[in-house]
């Protein structure tokens, strides 16, 4: 990996294990998330990107390791406490609550934020509806009525508003339409821009690609290869991703959207 500018690990994984009944999904793993960037973990169907998420957020048993963060151990802790020590999860298929309006939605999610200072809450509900201009649109509107691409934005607000360390993202794009990816994608972006640390999981690579600033392939419950998304080698990677013709142009064009130089080759 090349140097970056950050200077503080915000999550970091030890060796950590987990799985279900008698299977290990989840294989000694070891990652380091630096503070104000995007970490996408990708993989084949199964390698058990999902799970190690679940694991990160306390959703799923660990069986050993440690995790960490900010350095403090939470590797036993309920996701409750984990959310109140700045953690937030995206989870895969959104789930917002479909009676409930955008903004009770947003409240909801913000219970942890309302305990801790309720003063706080007007601020950062604002600042989701400015991030979401489409949100405060909608915010009287029942969420089960949005569209798809709406419902992954209030999920995303939803997490944001609590003001999260680290934003633990599944598989956001999943059963979106192209044009609805790209306009989540504009989204992320500029919550990227914000500053914001993301780990992400997802299975579009060409999404996944143009979001992250680092990438870690993970095959059977192992990181297999990882380095800048910018530096990563399309061969290797479409090898470990075992892509076909036409995924690997997605995988092309996700590589050149991150660096310039790639960029300037691939259109050249």
């Amino acid at each position: 990996m090349t140097t970056t500018t950050a200077t503080t690990t915000v999550l970091q994984l030890s060796g950590v294990r987990a799985g279900f009944g008698s299977q290990t999904i989840i294989h000694g793993i070891d990652l380091v998330v630096p503070e104000g960037q995007v970490t996408g973990i990708f993989g084949l169907n199964g390698a058990g990107k999902s799970v190690l998420l679940k694991v990160i957020a306390g959703v799923v048993p660990i069986w050993g390791g440690r995790i960490e963060l900010l350095s403090t151990d939470i590797t036993r802790m309920l996701p409750e406490r984990r959310v109140a020590l700045g953690m937030a999860h995206v989870p895969q298929g959104r789930q917002v609550f479909g009676s409930l309006s955008v903004e009770q939605n947003l409240r909801v999610g913000a219970y942890t934020l309302r305990r801790r200072d309720k003063s706080a809450y007007a601020a950062n509900l604002q600042r989701v509806f400015d991030t979401f201009p489409r949100l405060a649109e909608r915010r009287r509107q029942p969420a089960g009525t949005l569209s798809g691409g709406e419902q992954a934005m209030l999920a995303v607000g939803r997490a944001l508003i609590n003001d999260p360390k680290v934003v633990l993202i599944d598989e956001p794009s999943a059963g979106l339409a192209p044009a609805v990816v790209e306009d989540l994608l504009d989204v992320l972006l500029e919550v990227r821009r914000l500053g914001l640390t993301m780990l992400l999981v997802e299975q579009n690579i060409r999404f996944g690609l143009r979001l992250s600033d680092s990438a870690c392939l993970l095959q059977k419950g192992r990181i297999v290869y990882s380095g800048d998304t910018a530096e990563l080698d399309q061969d290797r990677l479409a090898t470990y991703l075992g892509v076909g013709r036409l995924l690997a142009s997605d995988l092309a064009a996700g590589l050149a959207a991150t660096n310039p130089r790639r960029r300037k080759k691939t259109t050249g």
